[in-house]
């Protein structure tokens, strides 16, 4: 495969768009191309997160030695920092292009109150996909990582998503935006477990090593059992019919020390699944 692509880890896109699709449908889809330059931007948020990830781990020596995940471009020497630190500049960019059209597409306008708000929570969204483990404030070194991904890609997406359509707001989409955001946490958490012991070794403090292999298994059972509660209790039941696949995985994921990467893309696609059967 193409060094270049495999960077972009496409296999993560899947859970970007979760949030999205989730505010959107609530909407309504009321704006075909709102939502189309929504798309757009998380898309090039999720890449830009993960390249600046790869970066920061690369310069941290964070990926050096793991023997369940796959050899990244920088890792494996197809791909050089400054190519990298380019295609980091590129999605950037990108993500300053779909984000600006995106607003004018919803409100007509880039100098309305609303609109220039979602200019600066977009400019914070770009700060936060790049010193996720970039630059000497990293938050993703700090334990902080889970939190920044629950406020990015569950209430952030969901909720923006939904105003962008209606310019309302109410608390089914509030928590329905707490609901997608715990599993967005599962994926980030069952990284965090896979790679515990190379990550205390690197001084990288994540919530999981906080909380050990027991405690962080423990945390994943919470996070997919209170996402469908959740969403249960506000008369989403047709999110029920994940429970299936979140039973196996986490089955899974509690009887093996080894293998926890195969799950990566059973969470990503179920969480997708979950807020599309959500809007039912």
């Amino acid at each position: 495969m193409n060094p270049y692509i495999q960077s972009l880890r496409l296999r993560t896109l899947p859970l970007s768009m979760s949030g999205i699709i989730l505010g959107s449908g609530l909407a309504g889809f009321l704006n075909y191309w709102t939502f189309a330059w929504a798309i757009c931007t998380t898309l090039s948020l999720q890449i830009l997160s993960n390249l600046s990830n790869e970066l920061g781990d690369a310069l941290k020596g964070t990926d050096s030695d793991q023997n369940e995940r796959v050899a990244y471009g920088l890792q494996a020497g197809t791909i050089t920092q400054t190519q990298m630190k380019g295609m980091i500049c590129l999605f950037a960019g990108l993500s300053v292009v779909f984000g600006t059209i995106l607003i004018y597409s919803a409100f007509g306008s880039l100098w309305k109150l609303q609109s220039l708000g979602f200019l600066g929570l977009g400019l914070l969204a770009i700060i936060g996909a790049i010193t996720y483990t970039l630059g000497k404030h990293n938050y993703g070194y700090k334990g902080f990582g889970d939190l920044g991904v629950f406020v990015f890609f569950g209430l952030g997406s969901t909720l923006g998503s939904y105003y962008l359509q209606t310019q309302t707001m109410s608390w089914d989409v509030v928590m329905s935006g707490v609901a997608i955001g715990l599993p967005c946490v599962g994926v980030l958490n069952l990284n965090n477990v896979r790679d515990m012991d190379n990550d205390l070794a690197h001084g990288k403090r994540t919530f999981a090593s906080l909380l050990g292999q027991r405690g962080g298994r423990m945390y994943q059972t919470i996070l997919l059992v209170a996402c469908l509660a959740i969403f249960a209790d506000n008369g989403h039941y047709w999110t029920l019919c994940i429970l299936p696949i979140w039973a196996w995985h986490l089955w899974y994921v509690w009887t093996h020390e080894e293998g926890l990467d195969k799950q990566m893309p059973v969470l990503m696609f179920s969480t997708l699944i979950v807020a599309i059967l959500a809007i039912i």
